[in-house]
């Protein structure tokens, strides 16, 4: 799949160490079972790089504003090709300064954030990964879709257990299940999304292209406004409403921003492999605890093997 992935992305014009990277972190997805951001997709990046609101070799510029942070200007790449860039940017700062901060403008989609923190989990670092994304739910109280469902994912690495890989959207479901299981003709679960008319639904697809809802209410809409802010508003991209869809809007591109941060684990501590020890001790500590009565699910992913090698 994934040599079949990168030969479509190489017709598409992509460069093949990037169009590499793209079918990676799209057949990773699926294997990771997050189909939402799998292959399915390929038809949908493809359209917008052929309606030319993705460039396919785009000149990333990287500027340094401090000596622990950096401005990364995507030209509207692909988002999978720009994040990497700017993490690759983060990690290199923070191993001199401790921390490495890459704030990044005119980006685009890019996938499953877990991509991001995974390849900080590879230098280990201790990392956050935030973007910013097109409207998907109102600010709490509101009855009109403004903020995104904007992932917060992180990580940390750990020594013989396993490493945190944190990532999650700010909405109850991710928009890309509801299309997903829309087109299996799934019901989506209740008290997820609600249609145009402000009606709850559990139509998909109504719910795609009307309100999904965040997580936890207002703490859920909190964090998606403070995605907007660490990632739009903070780095120049669109912001407040302004990204524009991934889905159906190919008239100009989408200006999405990422804030990405690094930090070294010895920074407070003698060195990184105490952290890592410490992280075992944690994950120990976890695997250690009584499951709820009725419990199917393994706590906490503890005891799942990773699909990806």
């Amino acid at each position: 799949m994934q040599t079949f992935v990168t030969s479509a992305f190489q017709h598409l014009g992509l460069p093949s160490e990037d169009a590499r990277l793209v079918a990676r972190c799209l057949v990773h997805a699926d294997l990771w079972a997050q189909s939402g951001h799998g292959v399915q997709r390929v038809p949908m990046y493809a359209g917008r790089l052929r309606a030319g609101v993705v460039k396919p070799k785009p000149d990333v510029q990287i500027q340094q504003t401090a000596p622990s942070s950096c401005l990364v200007h995507g030209d509207d790449g692909m988002g999978f090709v720009v994040a990497t860039r700017a993490m690759d940017e983060a990690i290199r700062i923070a191993k001199t300064q401790g921390v490495g901060l890459a704030g990044v403008r005119r980006s685009t989609h890019f996938g499953c954030s877990a991509h991001y923190v995974r390849q900080a989990l590879e230098a280990d670092m201790v990392s956050l990964v935030f973007t910013n994304s097109s409207p998907a739910m109102p600010p709490f109280g509101g009855a009109r879709a403004l903020l995104g469902a904007s992932p917060f994912a992180a990580g940390a690495p750990s020594g013989q257990s396993h490493p945190l890989v944190l990532d999650m959207s700010t909405t109850v479901i991710a928009r890309g299940k509801l299309r997903l299981m829309a087109q299996r003709g799934e019901l989506i679960p209740p008290d997820v999304g609600l249609d145009k008319q402000g009606r709850p639904t559990r139509d998909g697809m109504e719910a795609f292209h009307g309100v999904t809802l965040p997580f936890g209410g207002a703490k859920g809409a909190a964090i998606s406004l403070l995605m907007d802010i660490l990632s739009g508003l903070l780095t120049g991209a669109g912001f407040g409403g302004k990204v524009r869809s991934l889905y159906n809007d190919t008239d100009a591109p989408q200006d999405v921003g990422h804030f990405i941060l690094c930090i070294r684990p010895d920074v407070f501590l003698p060195s990184t492999d105490v952290f890592k020890a410490r992280m075992d001790e944690l994950v120990s500590v976890l695997k250690s605890q009584p499951c709820a009565e009725g419990s199917e699910a393994k706590m906490m992913g503890l005891d799942f093997p990773d699909p990806v090698s």
